[in-house]
């Protein structure tokens, strides 16, 4: 589990197919990773990733296909920032929301424009997800829990405050721009739960 609240921002700094899949090497910034042991998770751009080898400086992960088909890794290339967060410990503070580093889609930046010293950007999400978005509720974005300012359809806004900017890859966006996207959990639970006995059903497919 995870917070939401970024740490680092790192950058890709190798990418190596590995039978079908891919490995990362990835270059952590300033996040201690004195305090990172093999096995650990680190949330990398809000993808949950275990590490399995690392340096005073930086970690390598394995990612699976279905990492690959739901995320936007198969697009990250040497250099590519990265949002950086390590697990939960019970000695952490929760700042942001409860966050599992399980992307659910790919969405899209469409906008950004400035909004007094903030940047408001409007992004935009698969039909599949947009009953998942509530107008102030929780999202997660590359790995930054965020609140929802306003849906449309299968649009929202976000206001984003110059120290997320500074300290996050939002500062990079641009209209075009894919990103990570992780629901509210409780929201992934509410859906299940109003199954009632159907969730026991298998599906006609």
């Amino acid at each position: 589990m995870f917070t939401g609240i970024i740490e680092a921002v790192g950058k890709v700094i190798a990418v190596e197919p590995v039978d079908g899949d891919v490995r990362l090497h990835i270059h952590t910034a300033a996040m201690p990773m004195d305090q990172v042991q093999l096995g650990d998770s680190i949330a990398t751009n809000g993808v949950c990733l275990t590490v399995i080898e690392k340096t005073d400086d930086s970690y390598i992960a394995d990612v699976s296909v279905e990492s690959l088909d739901l995320t936007t890794i198969r697009q990250w290339q040497v250099g590519t920032p990265v949002n950086l967060e390590r697990a939960l410990t019970p000695e952490s503070r929760l700042g942001g929301h409860i966050v599992s580093g399980h992307v659910d889609g790919i969405g899209e930046v469409l906008s950004r424009h400035p909004d007094a010293r903030s940047e408001r950007f409007v992004m935009r999400v698969p039909k599949d997800m947009a009953k998942y978005i509530a107008h102030k509720g929780s999202i997660t974005i590359d790995g930054t829990s965020l609140t929802v300012n306003a849906v449309d359809g299968c649009e929202f806004d976000v206001n984003i405050v110059p120290h997320t900017l500074e300290h996050t890859v939002m500062g990079h966006y641009q209209p075009g721009t894919k990103i990570n996207l992780e629901i509210d959990v409780i929201a992934r639970y509410l859906e299940r739960l109003l199954l009632g006995d159907k969730a026991a059903e298998k599906s006609a497919n």
